[in-house]
């Protein structure tokens, strides 16, 4: 039987207020849980238009309708705008998604900020910006966090030994095929990592023909292929959640329809051996679609 669990990154204070309550009831229709992870500092998106030299930002811009999907108003914040502090201002919406079932985590602080420099950071700044959105998240939902989900799949060897030390149950930061114990530049946390697995929306809309109207096809035939732990996939609120969230509902419809089983990150965690978990290394790559490199899933180690 097929499993996919739902890994849903909140990166914006719209992607927040209006994104996450579509996806909630969207879910209790179709009766699935799944893990939400939050940024839960300000939100400067505006400053990500400093990636515009970046080889594929402004193809994969024009590609996605970034202005529709996230609005004026956001792409403002950081630059025109203050950013707003989601944590402060939505906690409400956040706990809304732990009082109706759904697994919680941490995605960041400062989405812009984190994804574009964390790969390049020492562990000060690292722990400075860890502990800020854990602090943060112990605010929100008076309890600790018990997974993270990098944004953008950017980290450093400093990420993972946080997230043990942290005790986090697992996290899932990178691109891969399998759950594994990590290895990046003599750090082995005992903290496993449940990748990605299935490509995204924003890296397939307008290649090779597919569309909005199709793309549900391409996401549900990858989704077929058999991996060791089943798959993840990696939606964001403020595109399934927002404009395209009839592409969501598609996808449900297709997975639940054919006895597939659609559930949480946690629950994929709950499933695995953790003694036989193999170790692998972190190391970083390139994906059709996304501009930069990502933190992937590498060759086994001993």
């Amino acid at each position: 039987m097929m499993a996919v669990a739902l890994k849903v990154d909140v990166d914006t204070y719209r992607g927040t207020l209006e994104g996450v309550p579509a996806l909630l009831r969207l879910f209790d229709e179709y009766q699935v849980r799944a893990t939400f992870l939050f940024s839960l500092g300000p939100d400067h998106t505006g400053r990500a238009l400093r990636r515009i030299f970046r080889p594929g930002f402004l193809q994969k811009v024009r590609r996605t309708s970034v202005a529709s999907n996230y609005g004026l108003k956001t792409l403002m914040y950081g630059v025109l705008l203050p950013g707003p502090h989601i944590g402060r201002k939505a906690g409400d919406v956040m706990r809304s998604v732990a009082e109706a079932g759904h697994e919680v985590g941490i995605h960041c602080y400062d989405h812009v900020r984190w994804q574009d420099y964390v790969a390049h950071k020492d562990e000060q700044w690292t722990r400075r910006e860890l502990d800020l959105a854990a602090e943060t998240f112990q605010e929100v939902f008076g309890h600790a966090a018990t997974t993270h989900g990098a944004a953008g799949w950017q980290l450093n060897a400093h990420t993972l030994k946080w997230e043990e030390e942290a005790g986090l149950k697992y996290a899932s930061d990178v691109r891969g095929k399998s759950a594994f114990y990590p290895v990046l530049q003599g750090i082995e946390p005992k903290c496993p990592q449940i990748p990605t697995t299935l490509p995204t929306l924003d890296e397939l809309i307008g290649r090779d023909g597919i569309t909005e109207e199709n793309v549900h096809e391409y996401i549900y035939a990858e989704s077929q292929h058999i991996l060791p732990n089943g798959h993840v996939y990696t939606l964001h609120a403020e595109l399934e959640g927002m404009q395209l969230l009839s592409t969501m509902e598609k996808l449900l419809v297709m997975w639940k329809g054919f006895e597939g089983t659609v559930q949480a990150v946690g629950d994929t965690y709950d499933s695995l051996d953790l003694a036989t978990l193999p170790k692998h290394q972190i190391g970083w790559g390139e994906l059709e679609g996304r501009s930069g490199h990502l933190a992937m899933q590498s060759i086994a180690v001993d």
